[in-house]
């Protein structure tokens, strides 16, 4: 027998203020199994099942809110563009949720940098340019909207007008640090673009400075990343059994964020049996669910623990991608479980790329990334994470000797040769459709999302150069010598 209404009302926003989503999702179907013409308990049942990964149901339940009249119907419509294109990867029906939010409210800001994003991960260059001058009109100093729309547009040199108008916005007083961080990573590409680095090299040192002072995020704690990598080694001192016809999974790609891993992805997606998963958070969510983890994979309940999580992980990925034949899951972090995906998937057919340690350590720290990446905003927070990084996948090779690594430097040089190779130890057939990986109309959720987009080119290479006066103790960690690294 169910509780009152308001009892079970007051249950599910107790349990929902707790972050206990599953339980939260429950109480508010048993709500609106009795009271269903409530629009508010549908959004917030909506919010939950996205929290649980139940997608097509967060959908559903978006829709009975739309249907019961709820207040604020283009926010709904937002919403429902996100999980389209974040957690689906349906673009088309995402465009037309916001373009139903913008008929609500053609000043609807947030819609307008979705749009505008999405039309970026698309590659649409100029139909991204419109939505954030539109953003721009409704909002003339909205930092993120002048920030993506620097991003757009390549400087004609160090007295663009756009440097300018940076340097002007920045400038302002009243600006969040979280705005001063988004207008400083766009003033430092707009000059670095134009030649100018170390004058980039000073707008991305205070970016980053300002993300810290955001405070979204934990700050890094270098003790404590050495001791979780200490426990993955511990925890899987053996490699997993391998089993006759086992169930393979998707194409794991992982390596260090700004390795690669898109480019590969890209390329991998024009295959006529590929298809793109993007940056997919199963693996972490499992990871986030085992208790203790990694030790309790290396305990009595480990095959058990192993089982229900590729179950999960299976039924997440059918969900995000159904029908496709095979899957990339282009996860960057997921080389920190390559343990559990071997525990869930023996078979598991996972490649690792790798590029020039202070390309890629001055790559991450020339982008804002997201607050879960704390490494990121320090140079030499970002070699301790790369030599932990190197440390932890020499463990997992000596496992796993059949982890396919992908060198970007040659990649971008040889590619027909790189691609052979890979196909062929991925049990892929060669197709010529992988070398016109721009042809591929496939959304790219990524930091890189325009150089994927462009032909290969060499410049990335070597762009450490540009900056190596400047990273002296960053080669000192890494136990490089004083002179210019090689590879």
């Amino acid at each position: 027998m169910n509780p009152p209404p308001e009892q079970l009302m007051a249950l599910a926003s107790r349990l929902r203020a707790e972050g206990r989503a599953a339980e939260a999702a429950e109480a508010y179907r048993r709500l609106l199994a009795i009271l269903p013409d409530l629009p508010d308990s549908w959004y917030n049942l909506a919010l939950m099942e996205r929290s649980c990964g139940r997608f097509d149901a967060a959908l559903a339940a978006y829709d009975e809110a739309l249907r019961r009249g709820v207040s604020g119907p283009e926010e709904v419509r937002l919403n429902r563009a996100v999980i389209l294109t974040d957690d689906l990867g349906r673009h088309e029906p995402a465009e037309a949720e916001l373009a139903a939010a913008l008929a609500l409210r053609p000043d609807y800001l947030p819609a307008l940098l979705n749009l505008g994003n999405l039309h970026e991960d698309l590659g649409r260059r100029e139909a991204a340019d419109a939505a954030y001058a539109r953003a721009l009109e409704v909002d003339p100093g909205n930092a993120v909207a002048l920030a993506r729309l620097a991003g757009l547009r390549r400087p004609e040199g160090v007295d663009d007008p756009m440097i300018a108008r940076l340097r002007t916005a920045l400038g302002e007083p009243g600006r969040s640090a979280d705005e001063r961080a988004e207008l400083g990573f766009a003033l430092g590409r707009a000059l670095d673009a134009a030649g100018d680095h170390d004058a980039a090299f000073e707008a991305y040192g205070a970016a980053n400075a300002a993300s810290r002072a955001a405070g979204a995020g934990p700050r890094y704690d270098r003790a404590a990343h050495e001791t979780f990598i200490d426990r993955l080694i511990a925890a899987f001192p053996a490699p997993a059994r391998a089993e006759p016809d086992g169930e393979a999974g998707p194409v794991f790609v992982c390596g260090l964020f700004r390795s690669g891993s898109t480019l590969v992805e890209q390329m991998l997606a024009r295959h006529s049996r590929v298809t793109a998963g993007g940056e997919l958070g199963l693996v972490p969510a499992l990871a986030g669910r085992i208790r203790p983890y990694p030790e309790a994979l290396a305990g009595p309940q480990a095959t058990e623990i192993a089982r229900q999580a590729r179950a999960l992980y299976l039924d997440g990925l059918r969900a995000a991608r159904p029908g496709a034949d095979v899957v990339t899951d282009k996860r960057p972090d997921n080389f920190l479980h390559i343990g559990l995906i071997r525990a869930m998937f023996p078979n598991a057919r996972i490649v690792h790329t790798v590029r020039q340690p202070l390309d890629v350590i001055l790559s991450n720290w020339l982008l804002h990334l997201d607050p879960s990446m704390p490494q990121a905003l320090d140079l030499q927070d970002m070699a301790h994470w790369l030599v932990q990084h190197d440390r932890l996948m020499a463990h997992w090779k000596a496992l796993y000797p059949d982890i396919v690594e992908v060198d970007y430097d040659r990649l971008v040089v040889e590619p027909r040769e790189v691609l052979e190779d890979l196909l062929q130890r991925l049990g892929l057939d060669w197709e010529d459709a992988v070398l016109d990986f721009r042809g591929a109309e496939t959304g790219v959720r990524t930091a890189s999302v325009w150089q994927v987009r462009e032909p290969l080119y060499r410049r990335s290479s070597g762009r450490w150069r540009n900056y190596r006066r400047h990273l002296g103790p960053v080669r000192a960690m890494l136990g490089l010598p004083p002179g210019e690294a090689e590879g």
